[in-house]
Order: C-alpha cells, then sequence, then structure tokens
C-alpha cells in the first residue's frame, strides 16, 4: 500500500505551504525593504524549481538532460533580458 501513496507530491504539497507561509511573513512582520524583497526572490525560485521537479516531473523522463538544459537556457535568456532592460532604461548605458 505505502507504494500506491504518493509521498513525494505530498512532501512538495506541504514545502510548497512552508514557502509560501515564509512569503507571508515578510507581510506580516513588515521586513524592511531589502529584506523582503530578497526573502521574496529567494522563496519564488525555490518555488519555482519545487513545481517544475515535483509536479510537472521534469527530471522523471529519458532526456531529463535535455530539459534541464533548455531550463538553464531559459533562465539566462530571461536574466539578460532584465539586466540588459535594466542597464538601457535606468542606468542609463546605451
Amino acid at each position: 500500500m505505502s507504494e500506491l501513496f504518493p509521498r513525494k507530491q505530498v512532501m512538495g504539497f506541504v514545502f510548497s505551504l512552508i514557502l509560501t507561509a515564509v512569503a507571508l511573513m515578510v507581510y506580516f512582520f513588515d521586513m524592511s525593504y531589502t529584506v523582503g524583497l530578497t526573502i521574496l526572490v529567494i522563496t519564488a525560485f525555490i518555488q519555482a524549481a519545487l513545481q517544475l521537479v515535483v509536479f510537472m516531473h521534469a527530471g522523471e523522463s529519458e532526456d531529463k538532460g535535455t530539459i534541464f538544459t533548455n531550463i538553464y537556457y531559459s533562465i539566462f535568456i530571461a536574466l539578460v533580458t532584465v539586466f540588459g532592460t535594466l542597464l538601457t532604461m535606468i542606468w542609463g548605458y546605451m
């Protein structure tokens, strides 16, 4: 019977709830802007990785290397886009 119980999904759900509670504490404890934003960004990335691996089964297929390579490439492109925009529009470099 234990092999039929979705232990990995339940633990992922509990961990998601814990990360959500940590993110809510930023609001309820009235933290400073930099500390709050740092905690929110870290919990958001952990939450996204958890959702991807546990609930979307990213690491359970034969071509998981290709899947993770595409994810890393997407993250790189997103960071280049965000920081390139900041560099151009806010920091004044053109």
